[in-house]
């Protein structure tokens, strides 16, 4: 698959990420997961109530992930967050316009209840299928999700982390790994606030 694919299935998974090169700081060391003062359920299915309803959302995206480029395109627009199934499911429609185009993503998030895991489905408008989900789970506040992608041909790690998580706000981040997760490279970035 395209690069362009692949950071498009990631970002939107909790935001949608259909991106044709993504945005990128710089490598980090991989550091523990921070606690976090938020509304995150404890128990599993209701890990998303918090995110129901409409959010502005500003985004930032690396151009070419994993090259060594530190090119970034900007993005604002909305984010909708639909409740399916009793808070068991959740439907994300994200709509980003910006200097290098518009975003229209989807994602469906499906609750696990044997595994107490999430997986999160994302689509682009343009391709019109759903890519490789990521699963992950909600530990102290934060949300981390995993899969394995390819990105120009190579074998690559992807983790997307949801943090800082209020009643108003969030923060989404995708990176990839190219070293089996010793380093991560951000490629999307998006902050979300509500819309009262």
């Amino acid at each position: 698959m395209s690069s362009e694919k692949y950071v498009i299935v990631f970002a939107l998974l909790a935001f949608v990420n259909p991106l044709p090169a993504g945005a990128e700081p710089e490598k980090t060391a991989v550091a523990p997961a921070p606690a976090s003062s938020q509304a995150v359920s404890p128990g599993g299915q209701h890990d998303f109530d918090w995110e129901i309803g409409n959010w502005k959302t500003r985004l930032k995206r690396r151009l070419h992930p994993l090259t060594g480029s530190n090119d970034w395109v900007e993005y604002e627009g909305t984010t909708t967050v639909r409740k399916v199934w009793d808070g068991a499911a959740n439907l994300v429609e994200l709509d980003v316009k910006g200097p290098a185009g518009r975003i229209e993503g989807l994602a469906l998030r499906l609750y696990n209840p044997q595994s107490r895991q999430w997986s999160l489905n994302f689509a682009n408008r343009a391709g019109g299928t759903l890519f490789v989900p990521t699963i992950g789970e909600f530990k102290n506040g934060r949300g981390e999700f995993y899969s394995h992608e390819t990105l120009n041909e190579r074998a690559i790690l992807v983790r997307f982390v949801m943090s800082d998580i209020t009643r108003d706000s969030a923060r989404f981040e995708q990176s990839f790994s190219d070293d089996g997760g010793k380093t991560w490279e951000a490629n999307w970035i998006a902050v979300d606030t509500r819309i009262p």
